[in-house]
């Protein structure tokens, strides 16, 4: 297979190591406007991109894709609330595009415990829940996607919390998310449910990028050849 770089960072360069090992070809690797303009002039069939962008570019690249008929898989957060035009556009393209706040096998594991621990929780009447996550001082936007992701689950489930907030407190409706932004730390995230009594934690702790990488190219590999809007939850049922 094929494989498009969109955003050669410190996860560009983990996602082409994990490319190579798996055997499949580097045929591009863009980091601005003019590569974007150069891949029409190359030979790009069997191929998808793999995007690990920032928030201001990404609806642009996803754009281009589904015009230039590529498939996209794409790591970028900071974009969610144009959601919906994304998956018109790609539907209008008969396109194909895959997102996810994390591609880590052990966070998507993790999303599956802490929904089943929101419902455990939901009647604790004494217990407070919230949502701790810290990452690296580069990281721009702010909660990560991945603890929104976290939050939204624990939000279906639960039968008092109705929304999140960002680094406050709030009321007993709502769930409170604090952000951290410090050193090289690749990701933290923590759900607490705290009473008077004890805390009860689940955490998850990436060591690396590597995981992060395998998932985006396990994602690559899965829409090749299909069309439509995908998310982890399609490839972990393959997995599972």
């Amino acid at each position: 297979m094929n494989i498009i770089i969109s955003g050669y960072g410190k996860m560009g360069k983990e996602i082409e190591k994990v490319c190579l090992k798996r055997n499949h070809k580097i045929i591009a690797k863009i980091d601005n406007e003019a590569d974007w303009q150069n891949i029409s002039d190359i030979d790009h069939s069997s191929s998808v991109v793999i995007d690990f962008s920032m928030p201001d570019v990404a609806i642009n690249i996803f754009l281009q894709c589904f015009k230039l008929g590529l498939p996209i898989v794409t790591g970028t957060t900071g974009w969610y609330d144009k959601f919906d035009q994304i998956s018109e556009q790609c539907k209008l393209h008969n396109g194909t595009f895959f997102y996810a706040p994390n591609f880590s096998i052990g966070v998507n594991i993790f999303f599956k415990a802490n929904t089943y621990l929101a419902k455990l929780m939901s009647g604790m009447i004494d217990y407070k829940a919230k949502i701790n996550e810290t990452h690296h001082i580069h990281k721009l936007d702010a909660p990560s996607g991945t603890a929104i992701a976290a939050a939204e689950g624990i939000i279906k489930e639960h039968k008092k919390l109705t929304t999140w907030l960002l680094n406050e407190d709030g009321t007993e409706k709502q769930l409170p998310i604090f952000s951290f932004r410090e050193g090289e730390i690749t990701g933290q995230h923590e759900v607490v449910y705290e009473s008077d009594e004890d805390k009860i934690t689940l955490k998850h702790e990436a060591k690396n990028r590597d995981g992060f990488a395998l998932g985006a190219v396990l994602a690559a590999e899965y829409i090749f050849g299909k069309k439509g809007v995908f998310n982890m939850a399609d490839l972990m049922r393959q997995m599972l």
